[in-house]
């Protein structure tokens, strides 16, 4: 078990699991991933974390084959949770591009990008690790928890943004104008995919307007 009881406190103790990576363990490597966060009592990330566990491993599956053995180790420092994973591939390096716009793979490293506080790899002998760091809201280094929602949402602009770029080049952050108008674009494409459904974009939009407003009131 990965936590232990002392003095009445629960510690949050590393803990690691080797497995191949192939699409049917991403299933049940999500749900130690949410056990152990449900016990560390940090249930706020099980889904950013499973996100980035999912996006970690295709990318080895992608980029290396499936059947490569690797190695998830989570761990926190109370500030931060880390996830990383290992394989047995040291040449191939992960690097972060902008894929073209009708690619269906090539977006992970953008989406870990976007709902992390940071990521890198760490480049060993004979392996690697690629880890990202999710804030747990406990003193964060930006002064503030990162709020799900608002991490849902960039992780759905970037994907937005990547699709409509035709262009292969290195990715920067979105600016503040790409961002926006890749927001701006996202959202008329839920309004036609409401009307598509027999749904009333005006009454969608007033209720979702409702709804925002009223989460704005219970973070004052």
């Amino acid at each position: 078990m990965a936590i232990y009881q002392e003095s009445g406190c629960v510690q949050r103790r590393p803990w690691e699991v080797a497995f191949t990576a192939e699409p049917q363990a991403v299933p049940r490597v999500r749900r130690a991933v949410r056990l152990h966060l449900s016990l560390w009592g940090l249930s706020d990330l099980e889904d950013l974390a499973q996100l980035c566990v999912s996006e970690l491993v295709a990318n080895v599956i992608n980029h290396i084959g499936v059947g490569t053995p690797v190695t998830l180790a989570v761990s926190t420092d109370g500030i931060h949770l880390r996830i990383e994973l290992s394989d047995p591939d040291a040449r191939a390096m992960p690097t972060l591009l902008a894929p073209l716009s009708d690619a269906e793979s090539g977006r992970g490293l953008m989406i870990l990008d976007a709902v992390s506080d940071r990521w890198g790899v760490i480049s060993r002998v004979d392996s690697k690790a690629v880890w990202c760091e999710l804030p747990t809201g406990a003193g964060a280094s930006s002064g503030q928890p990162r709020n799900p929602r608002i991490a849902h949402a960039e992780m759905s602009i970037v994907r937005h943004g990547a699709a409509q770029n035709p262009t292969p080049e290195e990715a920067s952050p979105l600016s503040a104008a790409l961002a926006e108008k890749a927001a701006i674009d996202l959202i008329a494409d839920v309004l036609h995919w409401l009307r598509a459904h027999g749904c009333d974009p005006d009454e969608s939009l007033d209720r979702a307007q409702t709804r925002f407003e009223a989460q704005l009131e219970e973070i004052r």
